[in-house]
């Protein structure tokens, strides 16, 4: 079992923890951040493309590339006299108390700067929690669930879109094909029974009764549950207009399993991306999911616009040998955005960062993302990050919604 990597890059090993700038900072070769993921258990994958999507980041900060992003163009941080920056991962193994424990031993022993992570929302809840008693900065990659910049911590920052954000872009577009005469009145839920599904199931209930939709199902399920018949025995007889599944991996594979065994064909489906994003997902169960829309923070169609997409997807498939997604491309930004704050503040004082972190102000156009800018709000949540829809379409995702950033119009109902 794994319990943690380290990457080392650069020469020595002297940490930057606690030095705050000058001559100091300046020969010094590194800076230590803790990047907390699951690399073990029926997440691994995840973690896996998580660290390949980080090293990417972590290539284009200490080394020179020709690339318009936030200290790509040069090696390390000038701010800190060229110094490095070194990962400690750590594993979580998906547990919220072994992603506490992890964290407090980076904070501790490793003597990190920031920590960063964590894919599941509960992990990043406790995660969070622990950098906030310690002072550390923490910077939430990916995790989506809305009441994590609710808890009035002021050392957390989410560069990415949260569930609310995600879900009613998902009703913006469905309120977009009814004006355009799709008949769209009823949607079901199939929700995962941890703070993410939850969360998640929570907006989508309360946008579905401000906008006219009705309920059909609203089912709960618990997370790797060795079977799902039962739940989609009420999902085929409710027989929603859209599906909309907050799931990750193994689930989503199951559920999709299930559907085409029971002889159940959604006539549209809506997914909070986690599991229905992955790739392992489509090389299992593509064949049954041609039409499914997920919601996502990032294009792949946006390289025709910016050539840093394209590039930055490059660098990422030769180390993991497929395309970025919506995972993938918010590890690599959050990493980036991390840099750029490291870099301004010329310190890893922990307050120090915390206040570069929020003055954060990075343009969309140095991004690889659809967003308009990053910039944190008081509770450390960008509001500024445009979710986009993407649609599963003869093997590749191609993105449908907004219009002003999609390629294609969406096939809608996706089963007709």
């Amino acid at each position: 079992m794994i319990r943690r990597r380290e990457l080392l890059v650069g020469a020595g090993a002297l940490s930057l923890a606690g030095l705050k700038g000058g001559a100091a900072a300046a020969a010094a070769p590194e800076v230590v951040v803790g990047v907390l993921y699951a690399m073990s258990g029926p997440s691994a994958q995840a973690g896996v493309d998580a660290r390949h999507a980080i090293e990417t980041a972590l290539d284009i900060v200490n080394n020179d590339h020709d690339i318009d992003l936030p200290n790509a163009r040069g090696a390390g941080l000038s701010g800190l006299g060229g110094a490095k920056i070194r990962l400690v991962f750590a594993d979580h193994q998906a547990d919220p108390q072994k992603g506490r424990a992890e964290a407090e031993r980076l904070i501790t022993q490793d003597k990190v700067s920031a920590l960063f992570g964590c894919y599941q929302s509960a992990v990043s809840s406790t995660v969070s929690a622990t950098a906030e008693r310690y002072g550390v900065p923490f910077v939430c990659a990916d995790s989506s669930s809305p009441s994590l910049h609710r808890k009035g911590l002021k050392y957390f920052f989410r560069p990415a879109a949260h569930d609310e954000m995600f879900s009613a872009a998902m009703f913006d577009f469905m309120d977009a094909l009814r004006k355009k005469g799709q008949k769209i009145e009823s949607v079901g839920l199939f929700f995962e029974d941890t703070i993410y599904g939850v969360d998640s199931a929570n907006v989508q209930r309360k946008l579905a009764g401000e906008r006219g939709y009705k309920v059909v199902a609203d089912i709960k399920y618990k997370t790797n549950s060795p079977s799902l018949t039962a739940e989609v025995q009420q999902l085929k007889s409710a027989n929603a207009d859209v599906l909309m599944p907050t799931s990750y991996t193994t689930d989503a594979i199951l559920l999709t399993k299930t559907m085409a065994d029971l002889g159940y064909k959604p006539k549209s489906m809506i997914a909070q991306a986690a599991g229905f994003s992955e790739k392992v997902t489509y090389d299992t169960v593509g064949d049954k999911l041609q039409g499914l829309i997920s919601r996502g923070s990032f294009s792949l169609d946006l390289a025709a616009k910016r050539p840093s997409v394209g590039a930055v997807n490059a660098l990422y498939k030769a180390r993991a040998n497929r395309d970025l997604n919506d995972n993938t491309s918010r590890e690599f930004m959050a990493l980036i955005v991390l840099a750029d704050a490291l870099n301004r503040a010329g310190s890893t004082d922990g307050q120090k960062l915390r206040e570069a972190l929020a003055a954060t102000d990075i343009p969309g156009a140095r991004t690889i993302m659809p967003w308009s800018k990053v910039a944190f709000g008081p509770d450390g949540q960008n509001v500024n990050a445009d979710p986009v829809l993407l649609q599963w379409v003869g093997g590749a995702f191609v993105t449908v919604f907004p219009e002003a950033a999609a390629v294609a119009p969406a096939k809608w109902p996706m089963n007709a």
